[in-house]
């Protein structure tokens, strides 16, 4: 794509497919990212089309290569590059994929495939969500275990966290739920 001129660009996206791994039911997310993002905005992005608000630390990592926000004050591993003016294409380099992990703690690992590059009707400056299934786990759930120990107690109303849990989401759950326009209308 380098043969573009930036015009040409603002009608090209990457149509990302990205998977929660180790998660049942699985979710999962088909995206469409501006051909221009770099690092630091697809962060946002896939937290955005996953359904989280943000908060907690994350990774981007390429092969042998690993990205993250870098900010002061915070100690990070000696390997992790700035993600600030990094592009995804120069991120990717001739790569195909290549993985997000969201939140240490709970240590939500994705599994990002380049499917292939589109053209748009018009130029598009955020993420656009065309498909995907299941609701991504709530925040601070505890990680995979956390979620199936969640799911379980909210589907048992006998079970002894049911009530606990229940008040601690504050909405109804379903798992399997999924919505693209509540996706695509989130600012």
């Amino acid at each position: 794509m380098s043969t573009t001129s930036p015009a040409e660009e603002n009608l090209h996206a990457w149509q990302l497919y990205v998977e929660l791994e180790d998660v049942h039911p699985k979710v999962w997310r088909r995206l469409l990212v501006p051909l221009t993002v770099d690092l630091s905005r697809l962060h946002v992005m896939l937290l955005w089309g996953a359904g989280w608000d943000g908060g907690h630390v994350h990774e981007f990592i390429f092969g042998h290569d690993h990205y993250g926000a870098t900010e002061p004050g915070r100690e990070f591993p000696d390997d992790l590059m700035p993600e600030e003016d990094v592009t995804l294409s120069e991120a990717l380099g001739r790569r195909k994929s290549f993985q997000y992990l969201y939140d240490f703690g709970d240590a939500w690992w994705h599994k990002v495939k380049v499917e292939r590059i589109v053209r748009l009707d018009s130029p598009i400056d955020r993420a656009q969500c065309i498909a995907g299934q299941n609701a991504c786990p709530p925040q601070d759930v505890g990680g995979v275990g956390g979620y199936e120990e969640f799911l379980e107690a909210l589907a048992d109303p006998a079970h002894p966290e049911h009530e606990a849990l229940k008040k601690w989401i504050g909405r109804p759950f379903d798992p399997r739920a999924f919505d693209v326009d509540e996706i695509n209308a989130r600012e």
